[in-house]
């Protein structure tokens, strides 16, 4: 086979591969679907049942078997559904592989707003107008226009209410760093970014030497704006730090200091006397935090901080990243679980919600924290309590 003929069939390969990957996607996206609706029969048939702990049981089932957070797996059922209530043809070009996944989920969302009548004439013209062959951007934009002309005043409701949910958030990301996020109207946004666009050229006429770049100096501006601090690296916190026990023996040696729900850092940084950062070291050996036992109801105080450090600041349930927001009892208090460091484990607030439906279960093995699921779906944690504190007190 000659080079170009052999390059022109792995293109066609990639190509079909695509495809499929699509259908599959479509394929498990009709599975979704039958089991909400299965367990909602099933669930609704043995009594009177709460919709929206249902709905949270049901998201947090899919979620669970399709390794993703409960976020997720809520976003895949509500795309499922709707794909089924008005999105004929775009479920027919998702099935055959001509839309991926991620094209199908805008369209859907755009759409979200919208009865399945609306979302019919939406299909239709979506179809007419060949979408498969568009970007997710261009796909967006048309999908949220065609929405407008349909139903003018569900646009408009979408849109004013949209405004409520303005906020920031800050993520985690690699090397130290961290993504603040300001969710604001548009004008709003754009009259920030212009403020900080301005702080550049404000630098520039200055006599000193500019020894920053534009990015650098609009994120700068935005620190000393938000803390009021003089300059961005002047800032006054207070952050977890877990320090290798090594560390302290051999100050140069390889192993990284952790940001409790950020990431390794060197351990050089926690040095600096730049700025007026507080590090709070908590000494650990293979990223564990030893705790102490408590007789009271409630994690409070050192020994809630000391298990949200221990897990990383992160929801303990698998393959969900979202914030802790409650210390849970794995064994539970009304079933004589003790208020202590290997019973209490992090949990979002959808995940303690999600355990109190009728079904769901977690223990405390030798193999780690183990949850059950209504039906009867097994999904270990990998990190165990017990060895880890027998071998760090043993250490």
């Amino acid at each position: 086979m000659s080079p170009i003929r052999s390059e022109a069939a792995l293109i066609e390969r990639i190509a079909l591969l695509e495809e499929r990957k699509a259908a599959i996607a479509a394929e498990q996206s009709e599975a979704v679907l039958a089991f909400a609706t299965a367990h909602a029969e099933s669930q609704t048939a043995a009594g009177d049942v709460d919709p929206e702990m249902l709905e949270r049981s049901i998201a947090a089932q899919v979620g669970l078997a399709c390794r993703v957070s409960p976020t997720e797996g809520r976003r895949r059922v509500r795309i499922a559904r709707d794909l089924h209530a008005g999105h004929t043809r775009v479920r027919e070009l998702f099935t055959a592989g001509r839309l991926s996944e991620y094209q199908t989920a805008t369209i859907v969302a755009a759409t979200a707003h919208l009865s399945g009548a609306e979302r019919s004439e939406v299909d239709e013209m979506l179809a007419q107008r060949r979408v498969e062959t568009l970007g997710v951007r261009r796909i967006h934009d048309l999908t949220r226009s065609l929405a407008a002309r349909v139903a003018p005043e569900k646009f408009t409701a979408r849109c004013r209410a949209a405004r409520t949910g303005r906020r920031v958030s800050v993520r985690p990301v690699a090397d130290g760093m961290a993504d603040l996020t300001a969710h604001l109207p548009v004008e709003e946004a754009v009259a920030c970014y212009a403020a900080l666009a301005a702080a550049v050229n404000e630098v520039a006429v200055r006599a000193e030497p500019v020894t920053r770049g534009r990015g650098q100096i609009m994120a700068d501006t935005l620190v000393e704006r938000l803390t009021g601090q003089a300059t961005a690296r002047d800032v006054n916190v207070e952050i977890q730090v877990l320090v290798p026990v090594e560390a302290l023996v051999d100050p140069a040696g390889p192993l990284p200091a952790q940001i409790a729900g950020h990431g390794p850092v060197p351990v050089e940084f926690l040095t600096t006397e730049e700025g007026r950062r507080t590090w709070r070291r908590l000494i650990a050996r293979d990223g564990v935090v030893i705790g102490g036992d408590s007789r009271s109801r409630l994690f409070t105080g050192r020994l809630a901080a000391l298990i949200r450090a221990r897990d990383g600041h992160r929801c303990r349930e698998p393959y969900c990243d979202a914030p802790i927001r409650h210390i849970d009892h794995t064994h539970r208090w009304k079933d004589g679980g003790r208020t202590e460091f290997t019973n209490g484990r992090g949990l979002c607030a959808f995940h303690n919600h999600v355990r109190e439906t009728a079904g769901w279960r977690a223990a405390v093995t030798n193999s780690g924290i183990v949850t059950t699921t209504p039906t009867g779906r097994v999904y270990r944690s990998d990190i165990d309590i017990r060895a880890e504190r027998r071998s760090v007190l043993a250490g």
